[in-house]
């Protein structure tokens, strides 16, 4: 395939380029929320909102969870843990790893926070018709979905389990 053949080689035209700028945008502007109401960074709400929906995971789970990197969970983490949002139990089944999950006062902030951010998400919503909307989720997960089987397909390649 020439790049002739490419109907266009522009970056903006570029899916994962307009996937990072949306959610960029879409981050920046919960992260006003967030700061202005709570004191919260988006990642800090991010390990915030997973705990509330899993339960006691490790640094490792929420790292896996959220795709984000093992030191900006490491800081959200210790920051909340800092402001009592978070209390680190030890794991039974691996001593070398901590549970970490809300406290009361976490679990308080995240009752607040959670009805904020769904009530974002309708504004962010509110130029797509309700079959859009699920249609657009759906190609997301579709999309994920995807990007972890090529990620599979790449790891076994390496580790020449074909």
């Amino acid at each position: 395939m020439s790049t002739d053949d490419i109907p266009s080689a522009r970056l903006a035209d570029f899916l994962p380029y307009q996937l990072s700028i949306t959610s960029n945008a879409v981050s920046c502007r919960i992260a006003e929320e967030y700061r202005a109401g709570f004191g919260l960074k988006v990642t800090e709400w991010r390990v915030m909102a997973v705990l509330g929906d899993g339960g006691p995971l490790t640094q490792r789970d929420l790292t896996a969870l959220t795709l984000m990197d093992k030191v900006a969970v490491n800081r959200a983490c210790k920051i909340l843990e800092e402001r009592g949002l978070v209390a680190r139990q030890p794991n039974e089944q691996d001593g070398r790893s901590h549970h970490l999950e809300l406290t009361d006062e976490g679990r308080a902030m995240h009752d607040k926070v959670m009805p904020l951010a769904k009530q974002m998400e309708r504004r962010f919503f509110s130029t797509f018709t309700a079959e859009e909307e699920a249609t657009f989720v759906q190609l997301l997960r579709r999309l994920r979905e995807q990007v972890g089987e090529v990620d599979a397909e790449a790891a076994s390649e390496e580790s020449g389990l074909d």
